[in-house]
């Protein structure tokens, strides 16, 4: 219950809705009721009772008072009068004016119920899914890099839907349907307590059983939960990668891998499915059952005389039994059904309570401007426990330097470009900015001093325009203006519709050079005194790492520069070249002095690359 009420927390303030959701479903229930009721005096009148329909009534109108039977009193005092003055026709068209008064009535409040519901439900809903992302948003990139993106996405959008049509719906209907059910079983006992004593028999029975069903259907729910989110990220997976899949004629491959997933969702819910619809039947079934038994208990003691209720209210305790088993099996419903939606809410709330290891210190200062150096003092870092990529790493990058790392692939270089804008914490050392430590300033006011250029080139579905002005709210000419120092002008214009052309989910319909070009063209717009550059031209031919590289020494010129480069050449003028090795840097100096060592890892790389 606590995973339950914590969702419903999400409608916050509770009380707007509650409020005038009790009053509407206290009027929608008690003019549903009457309808039962009047129907006592409307057997009597076809019944020709003649005497016997004068019910029994005061002579002068009943005292105000908040009950029903307040009201039925007013109804029997004016239906007396009624029968009195204008005889039984009249008192039949009375009859039936009132109840098609009273179904109105009850279908008024009864729709204006259902407005107040879809509101709750979706503020509700609404603030939940907004919550989940604000959140994910914030989270550290590490938890991106172990996550499987699909099943943050399903999380998101298909477990948030299941608490609207579960959990919402069935908060509703369990609160809605209980005033029903309250006002029929006040009825029924009014009527007779022997009868209702003897009805209410099968209320213990359906109960265990029903409890025995939603406890294996949260499990089932759960894992059916699980399984649907492995569905989505499978798909991502496969249509991101599709030319990888088209060119290893691997479509079986993928067809056998999504049929066993798609099989075993299909069980979950099946199996689910199978136990919250035998729940309905059960009760209803139990419902007929009691009421047969009503039928013979309760009919033979009017036929012998044994009760003191007439013919006419024995047919209307009848009739409104039978009712009663309607907002039962409506609550009995909405416990089933809300299992699938507290399995998916868990999941739901498992993401929003995910921890976020890079902390902002509440009094973190904000970092105005850049002026000196950026230093890393004996860094060590473990993506996970007793996992170390990086062993005590030291260097000084200062303003207007460039300083390149450089090495075999796994060494550990992009993990320390990853450290500078604190992406992560070092697990040993500390990196100071100014001589702030990282951990000390705002995340928003350091990555506001730097621009990045990685080798894989984000871009997002929208226009080139949109995604080089991306998180800054430059004007056309300044956009212009980046875009001709990345050498990205000209090959805009040409595309259809200019820097307003649609580009395609991760920027497919352009080349690898014209993506890197754009996203040198909105680090240029940013502006920033420094720039990480992460292989910014490692993945492109010839021609196109002519023109990114020309963009690239347009960008760095008097900026403080940390880039990462697998090909040598781009970086013989760093003022520092660092060798990164298995986590440790093992050499550095400047490009010629590296040189020098004839047995220097670096060296061995030059000569591999002919330089």
């Amino acid at each position: 219950m606590k995973t339950y009420w914590r969702l419903l927390s999400f409608a916050r303030p509770l009380k707007k809705f509650v409020v005038p959701f009790f009053f509407t479903s206290l009027l929608a229930s008690i003019f549903g009721i009457l309808n039962f009721t009047l129907l006592i005096p409307l057997l009597k009148v076809l019944f020709k009772q003649g005497e016997t329909a004068r019910v029994a009534a005061s002579a002068v109108p009943p005292q105000p008072r908040a009950s029903v039977d307040y009201l039925i009193e007013v109804f029997n005092y004016h239906f007396q009068s009624i029968l009195h003055t204008y005889g039984e026709w009249g008192a039949l068209k009375f009859v039936c004016v009132i109840i098609i008064a009273s179904v109105m009535l009850s279908n008024i409040f009864r729709y204006i119920t259902a407005r107040l519901i879809e509101k709750f439900k979706v503020k509700m809903v609404g603030r939940l899914r907004q919550a989940v992302f604000d959140t994910t948003i914030d989270l550290h990139l590490g938890f991106f890099s172990s996550e499987r993106k699909g099943n943050i996405i399903s999380r998101i959008i298909t477990d948030v839907q299941e608490v609207e049509s579960s959990v919402a719906n069935s908060f509703s209907a369990a609160f809605k349907e209980l005033f029903t059910l309250i006002s029929f079983l006040y009825v029924l006992f009014k009527i007779s307590v022997t009868l209702s004593l003897f009805a209410f028999l099968v209320i213990p029975i359906s109960g265990a059983f029903i409890a025995v069903i939603v406890r294996q259907m949260r499990r089932e729910a759960r894992d059916g939960q699980n399984r649907l989110s492995g569905l989505i990220s499978l798909m991502d997976e496969v249509f991101g990668g599709m030319r990888v899949v088209k060119g290893f004629n691997a479509e079986e491959f993928i067809r056998n891998k999504f049929r066993v997933e798609n099989e075993g969702y299909q069980r979950s819910i099946k199996s689910m499915a199978f136990k919250r619809e035998m729940s309905s039947p059960f009760s209803e079934f139990m419902g007929v059952f009691v009421v047969a038994m009503i039928l013979l208990f309760g009919g033979r003691m009017v036929l012998s005389g044994e009760s003191l209720l007439s013919a006419e209210e024995f047919i209307t305790y009848i009739a409104i039994f039978s009712q009663v088993m309607r907002p039962a099996k409506e609550i009995s419903n909405a416990f089933s059904n809300t299992q699938r939606g507290i399995a998916a809410g868990e999941r739901v709330l498992e993401l929003l309570d995910a921890q976020n290891t890079i902390l902002e210190k509440p009094n973190a200062t904000v970092l105005q401007d850049f002026n000196d150096k950026i230093r890393v003092e004996n860094v060590s870092f473990d993506y996970d426990p007793g996992a170390r990529v990086l062993h005590g790493i030291n260097f000084v990058l200062e303003k207007g330097k460039t300083v390149a790392l450089v090495g075999s692939s796994g060494g550990g270089k992009s993990t320390i470009a990853d450290l500078i804008p604190r992406f992560y914490d070092p697990t040993e050392g500390a990196i100071f900015i100014d001589d702030h430590n990282l951990k000390d300033l705002t995340m928003s006011s350091l990555r506001n001093q730097m621009g990045i250029v990685t080798q894989e080139s984000i871009l997002f579905n929208d226009t080139i325009y949109n995604n080089i002005v991306f998180g800054t709210s430059a004007n056309e000419e300044e956009v212009y203006r980046a875009a001709r120092i990345a050498n990205a002008h000209q090959f805009i214009t040409e595309q259809p519709n200019g820097y307003h052309t649609l580009i395609g989910e991760r920027g497919t319909k352009l080349s690898g050079g014209q993506r890197q070009r754009i996203s040198i063209a909105r680090a240029v717009l940013r502006n920033p005194p420094i720039l990480i550059l992460d292989e910014a031209t490692s993945a492109l031919d010839t021609e196109s790492e002519k023109l990114v590289q020309d963009a690239l020494t347009k960008l760095m010129a008097n900026r403080t520069v940390l880039v990462i480069a697998h090909r040598l050449s781009t970086i013989q003028h760093a003022d520092e070249i660092l060798v990164v090795h298995q986590g440790k840097i093992i050499e550095r100096g400047s490009h010629s002095r590296l040189l020098e060592n004839s047995d220097g890892f670096y060296r061995k790389l030059t000569l591999m690359q002919g330089l």
